[in-house]
């Protein structure tokens, strides 16, 4: 077996082999290329984070600075977002599901090193790959070890060390992160529903092309006024807003 091959395989292998050496110089150098990128180019950097990942969904927003090892084991669903300083040492697979939003200063690592320092001397770690389910959020300068599972709806607070399996529908803390509370199953945490309802109705007096802090005041009391001396519309479905249009 190649050395790559074993660290795909979980096993120990040489962080030194010249072809793994290659694509880590490779992904670092897009890496440090979108960091260095002008915060408004958002086509040129959608291009360049297609060359890295292996596979992105919709409205992927990565602020500034981002660090990865290889790039191409690193999976990302619909509508993810991390804030700055996102490491991932992806060795191992990481797989981001659909909804994921990720605070400054986290890190998702897969690199493993032998507890025995003879063999860690040498050069040799392995890989265990990690894996976080949809609707989840991630508070800042939180840690995911190897091998970790991170399930839906989940809440990881901030300063967390995850290193054990978090099952879905909870909120989860510390160091190690444990469970500490099951969250409503509504699909966002922590909001009361007469807060819901309010907020749908906002969000039905929204026009397609605009987000609520591009409204002046006075424009939304006109609509107000507007809307209840007019016969009333058919309910909107609410209508979740993009990254890409907030960038607008």
């Amino acid at each position: 077996m190649t050395e790559k091959e074993k660290q795909q395989a979980g096993e120990l292998y040489d962080t030194n082999d010249k072809e793994l050496v290659a694509e880590r110089v490779k992904a670092k150098k897009l890496c440090v290329e979108f960091n260095a990128i002008e915060y408004n180019d958002y086509q040129k950097k959608t291009r360049l984070l297609d060359r890295l990942l292996a596979l992105r969904g919709e409205n992927t927003w990565i602020e500034a600075n981002f660090y990865c090892d290889y790039g191409y084991n690193i999976i990302m669903g619909d509508n993810f977002y991390s804030n700055h300083n996102l490491v991932i040492l992806d060795c191992a697979e990481v797989v981001f599901g659909d909804n994921v939003f990720i605070g400054p200063n986290c890190g998702f690592y897969t690199a493993g090193h032998p507890l025995d320092y003879r063999i860690r001397n040498k050069g040799l770690e392995y890989a265990k790959p990690i894996k976080v389910g949809s609707n989840v959020w991630i508070g800042g300068n939180v840690c995911v070890m190897p091998g970790v599972t991170i399930g839906d709806n989940v809440v990881i607070a901030g300063g967390s060390v995850v290193t054990e399996d978090i099952p879905s529908g909870v909120l989860a803390s510390g160091n190690p992160c444990k469970p500490v509370k099951e969250l409503p199953k509504e699909d966002i945490p922590e909001i009361e529903k007469h807060e819901l309802d309010a907020a749908e109705k906002k969000a039905d007096e929204i026009p397609d092309n605009a987000i609520p802090s591009q409204k002046p005041l006075k424009a939304q009391n006109a609509e107000e006024n507007k809307s209840q001396s007019a016969p009333p519309k058919p309910k909107k479905k609410r209508r979740v807003i993009g990254i890409e249009e907030v960038k607008k």
